[in-house]
Formats: C-alpha cells, sequence, structure tokens
C-alpha cells in the first residue's frame, strides 16, 4: 500500500502503474507478453472536482477518444465522497469494501456482508485486533491448538501410510528372493538397502 501526497497523486499513480506494467517482463521476453494491468488507488482526501468516489482513466486520442491501448487503467477512489449511510443494495462491487474501509457503522456490516461475503473475513480479522490482550492471548491458543492437533493427525497418517509401504517393499523382496532374482535388482524394484535384503535372504 502507497502513501500518497495530494499534490503529486497523479505523477505518482502513473509510476507505480509503470513499474507493475513493466514488471511483468523476465529479461529476453517480448512485449507481446505483456498484459493489462490495472492501477487502484484508495485516497483519504477529495481529488477530482466531481462528486464521484470512483474515476477511471485511460490513454484515448484526445479529439476523437478512439483508445490506443487498453493495457492502462489507473482508478481513483476517493473516500469522502462515499456517504457513509449510503449502504448499497446490489451486490458485489468496489463500494462494499470501501465503506467498511472509511469505517462504516457496525449496525451495517451485516448488510455489507451479504453484498460482499468476502468481507465477513476482513471484519472478522478487524474485530479480534479490536481486542484486549487476553482475549487475543486465548484466540491465538486456540488456533496453536487447532494447528497442532491437525500437524498431529496429519503425522499419524503419514507414518501408517509409511509403514504400509514398508511391509509390501519386504513382500516384494521375499517373493523375488524366492525366485532367486539378484540382491541388487531387488533393492532397485523394492528400494530398501541391500544389507536388509540379505538379512531377509539370511532368515528364509
Amino acid at each position: 500500500m502507497q502513501l500518497f501526497n495530494k499534490y503529486d497523486t497523479e505523477k505518482r499513480t502513473l509510476f507505480y502503474w509503470s513499474k507493475l506494467y513493466s514488471g511483468q517482463l523476465q529479461e529476453g521476453q517480448s512485449c507481446k507478453m505483456l498484459k493489462k494491468c490495472v492501477a487502484i488507488n484508495i485516497l483519504n482526501y477529495s481529488f477530482q472536482s466531481n462528486q464521484q468516489y470512483r474515476n477511471a482513466f485511460h490513454l484515448r486520442e484526445e479529439r476523437s477518444g478512439i483508445s490506443l491501448v487498453d493495457n492502462i487503467e489507473l482508478q481513483l477512489l476517493e473516500l469522502p465522497k462515499l456517504d457513509d449511510h449510503a449502504i448499497p443494495v446490489e451486490s458485489g462491487g468496489p463500494v462494499n469494501w470501501l465503506l467498511f474501509l472509511k469505517g462504516a457503522d457496525k449496525s451495517n456490516w451485516e448488510v455489507l456482508t451479504m453484498n460482499e461475503p468476502v468481507l465477513k473475513k476482513a471484519m472478522d480479522t478487524l474485530e479480534f485486533l479490536s481486542q484486549d490482550a487476553e482475549a487475543r492471548r486465548l484466540y491465538e491458543d486456540r488456533q496453536k491448538f487447532l494447528h497442532d492437533e491437525a500437524s498431529m493427525i496429519e503425522g499419524a497418517l503419514a507414518e501408517g501410510e509409511a509403514r504400509g509401504e514398508r511391509k509390501k517393499a519386504l513382500e516384494m523382496a521375499k517373493e523375488l528372493l524366492a525366485h532367486g532374482v539378484e540382491i541388487s535388482i531387488i533393492a532397485k524394484a523394492s528400494g530398501l538397502p541391500e544389507s536388509e535384503i540379505l538379512a531377509l535372504k539370511g532368515r528364509n
């Protein structure tokens, strides 16, 4: 996230867009590989003289309006132009996120999450960060317990699978030994060390 001074917004926007656009190519790659790049800047101040909270800019011919290339798009989203109480009724769209970032009243959060379900995770994270130290510690302990439990289960399953694979390898080695196959070939086929195969042969 970049911090913008309202007096150099245009130049910084274009500079960061150019870095993103040119950064797509590795050395020696053709410019044909370049794809459209959209720079989205969220401003906590009014910048354009109009009342639109979202202004999008493209590269066009000044008289005819013909687009030179569709690869460039600069969007400026201005938080002060949003009405805190103007919760949209339509689902999706950036305005739901912008109202949340601006600090929409919590009484409107349910409507925002209905419009944009992904917002729920961001709201839960914000709620967590707003809790007191003891509540965060309890939450983190709970998360650690769940992660540790999942790791133990995964480890037990992997160990059981490994034991099963070893059992199959031993059975294969015994069968190949019974057919007089050379030790080196059995080792390659089963993945067992030759010393272990020799020990099996001695026990049979």
